[in-house]
């Protein structure tokens, strides 16, 4: 282990905020794969599967403003902690229903409501929180060690759900809400150690700075939206139980293995990463990232061998993993520590768009043109949409180093502009 990565274990703040990650999303990924799969079985619809993404969006549109407010105005780790009790919530009510033999469509709904509901306060919280434990200098390095944990998560999760899997599903949901009680102890027990500003009212004015901040700067509304498009058209995760039951036919542990495919490669990425970080060329390389990520979703629409699946799914992952890293750590090297909140919930919400929205829209084309015929248009649109952002943002296309506009907003800098009061 290098010394760098040394330097950040030895951070225990970082650490506690590392493991809780990596157990509460292990937790959620296993109630995730266990519930798609129950909803399969229960309804055979793909439309169905692109719903249960819908709701878990439908959050995310209506509580973003808010859940940006309440990162920046109140401790982090308190409120990931209480967005992981309503994960352990759900997981308990699948438990209750899956047991008790009360699971219906319209449970599974709620279920990706509340799961929904947990995520939208819970991820601006958790992004904002990181800067505040390291120093500038090792943030990229912390970034990709972060998502390293969380790539352990989305691998093992899905693992462990096809594996514990027996029956009814009842020890995934069981074996979920354990982890995720484990982790809310790790968060209630983290310091937030920010001088936290004045509780002023959350107006709209206040709570639409973080969006009016990625507006006024072109290379990092290019780099979210860009990531909101691709995997939005891109993404197949809604499909995999299809492909692993119709098309491939390797049952629900196949199922477990193709969700954490894309979480090995993005981990064996990510722990490139964290050793030898991005330095120049980063905006080049977040394109060039997304466009390979586009021609693997045509590689395995287009696939009928489980393990060439497998293959180009871990691929996918590793060059998705690039862009989480560049585009994450463009995002918080050139925010204010006051703003991290409120922007990091309205990147929470392209992250939220592109993941939830994509599993509709991804239900909504298979219902259309079938499984392949959903994957492969996405994998082409993608290709189309980096090609079109290499063009309609320039400024990205050509940003060299991360720390480009640092100076121009550390906290001794000048302050954004307000964003203009609203009308009436």
């Amino acid at each position: 282990m290098s010394d760098d990565l040394r330097s950040l274990f030895a951070r225990r703040e970082f650490v506690r905020l590392w493991l809780g990650r990596i157990l509460a999303g292990a937790a959620t990924q296993m109630t995730m794969v266990a519930a798609a799969w129950q909803m399969y079985a229960l309804t055979g619809s793909a439309w169905d599967l692109g719903l249960v993404g819908l709701l878990q969006f439908l959050p995310v549109l209506l509580l973003t403003l808010p859940a940006g407010h309440v990162a920046d105005r109140y401790p982090r780790g308190r409120v990931i902690a209480i967005a992981q009790a309503l994960q352990l919530a759900a997981a308990l009510l699948l438990l209750w229903a899956t047991t008790g033999g009360h699971l219906t469509r319209g449970l599974l709904f709620a279920v990706s409501v509340l799961l929904g509901t947990a995520r939208t306060f819970q991820m601006p919280a958790q992004q904002s929180l990181l800067p505040g434990l390291v120093p500038a200098g090792m943030l990229a390095r912390a970034l990709a060690l972060s998502s390293a944990g969380n790539q352990v998560a989305v691998i093992g999760g899905p693992a462990a759900a096809g594996l514990l899997f027996l029956g009814t599903g009842t020890t995934v949901y069981l074996v979920s809400a354990a982890l995720l009680l484990l982790a809310q102890l790790l968060m209630l027990g983290l310091r937030d150690r920010r001088v936290l500003a004045q509780r002023e009212p959350a107006t709209l004015r206040s709570m639409l700075a973080g969006a009016h901040f990625i507006g006024t700067r072109r290379p990092l509304l290019g780099a979210v939206s860009l990531d909101l498009l691709a995997v939005l058209f891109g993404g197949a995760t809604a499909l995999l139980p299809i492909f692993a039951r119709d098309l491939l036919h390797v049952g629900p542990q196949g199922l477990g293995a193709l969700r954490a495919a894309p979480a090995l490669g993005a981990l064996a990425c990510s722990l490139v990463l964290a050793r030898h970080p991005i330095r120049s060329h980063v905006g080049r390389w977040l394109l060039l990232a997304v466009g390979c990520y586009g021609m693997c979703m045509l590689a395995f629409g287009l696939s009928r061998q489980f393990a060439l699946s497998l293959v180009v799914l871990a691929a996918s992952g590793a060059a998705d993993m690039v862009s989480v890293v560049v585009r994450q750590t463009l995002v918080q090297m050139d925010t204010p520590e006051a703003m991290r909140g409120r922007v990091g919930a309205f990147n929470s919400m392209f992250i939220g768009a592109s993941n939830q929205l994509g599993e509709f829209e991804s239900g909504a084309t298979a219902a259309w043109l079938g499984p392949v015929g959903s994957v492969v248009l996405g994998g082409l649109a993608t290709l189309a949409i980096v090609a079109a952002w290499w063009r309609l943002f320039p400024g990205l296309a050509r940003r060299q180093r991360f720390e480009e506009d640092a100076a121009a907003t550390s906290p001794h800098a000048a302050r954004p502009p307000a964003p203009p009061a609203p009308a009436g």
